[in-house]
């Protein structure tokens, strides 16, 4: 029996990266996952190509479109999810987006893009869960993604950073209000990990002049990691399958850090 076996679980911004590894980590201890992205074509492929590692781990997968800034997307996924499989227990407010501006380049575009995905996205992500548990009346667990922008402001990504402090925020408030419905709210906040947003980061740096050569954006953030590297997502999914199972019940409103050291709060 894995730490999540039974466990009904929706995981955002699944189609790569970060999300991608999260519900693939959940598959091999035994949950039922649904991979949930905007690129409909794209995370039905890692879908399917997770079926093998569902039958391993005795759980089930399977997917959904979702425009997470889009309440009638987000309500969809979610009945798709318990229509499939029974249920929801656990949701995965992962998806994200990021383009890089020097700050006073900073237009209200890219503020509302950023903050329309990162927090609105979340806000969203949280109430509509939290009315499917108490609809179910059941436990139910929410797990927000973070960042180490959430804890230090950097100069050319201040929207990204804004919204991730905004995620916290959101994050103890919702532990707040839905511990009466027995739903608690956790959260983790990963450093530089080598994943596709990364890249493209790294390339948007470069177009602003912020960078003059690929990877520098990441060399320079990992001299400061006390580890001596960037992580990879399997860095940070032992973390996650944690928030999921039964082990972390009795936490609500915290944000834990898996970031090598950059930041030590």
């Amino acid at each position: 029996m894995g730490r999540v076996s039974g466990r009904s679980c929706i995981v955002t911004g699944a189609a790569q990266g970060i999300g991608r590894a999260i519900g693939e980590a959940l598959l091999d201890e035994g949950a039922d996952v649904c991979f949930a992205d905007i690129n409909e074509s794209k995370v039905a492929a890692v879908a399917e190509a997770s079926q093998d590692r569902a039958a391993a781990g005795g759980g089930r997968v399977t997917h959904s479109p979702v425009d997470v800034t889009d309440r009638a997307t987000v309500q969809a996924m979610i009945a798709h999810t318990v229509d499939a499989f029974g249920k929801l227990d656990v949701k995965f407010n992962n998806a994200g987006v990021n383009k890089p501006m020097n700050f006073l380049d900073v237009t209200e575009d890219n503020w509302n893009f950023i903050m329309g995905v990162n927090g609105l996205g979340c806000l969203i992500g949280m109430q509509e869960a939290a009315r499917q548990f108490i609809r179910q009346g059941t436990f139910g667990k929410i797990v927000n993604t973070a960042s180490v922008a959430s804890r230090q402001g950097y100069d050319n990504v201040a929207p990204y950073c804004a919204s991730k402090w905004g995620v916290v925020a959101l994050t103890q408030s919702g532990a707040r209000d839905l511990a009466k419905h027995d739903i608690t709210v956790t959260g983790f906040a990963p450093g530089v990990v080598a994943t596709e947003m990364w890249e493209q980061v790294d390339r948007d740096l470069m177009d602003i002049g912020a960078a003059q050569h690929p990877g520098q954006a990441m060399e320079e953030f990992s001299s400061v990691i006390l580890k001596g590297r960037v992580a990879t997502p399997a860095d940070v999914t032992g973390t996650t399958t944690f928030l999921a199972s039964q082990e972390s019940d009795y936490m609500t409103g915290q944000i834990v850090m898996i970031d090598g050291g950059m930041t030590l709060v």
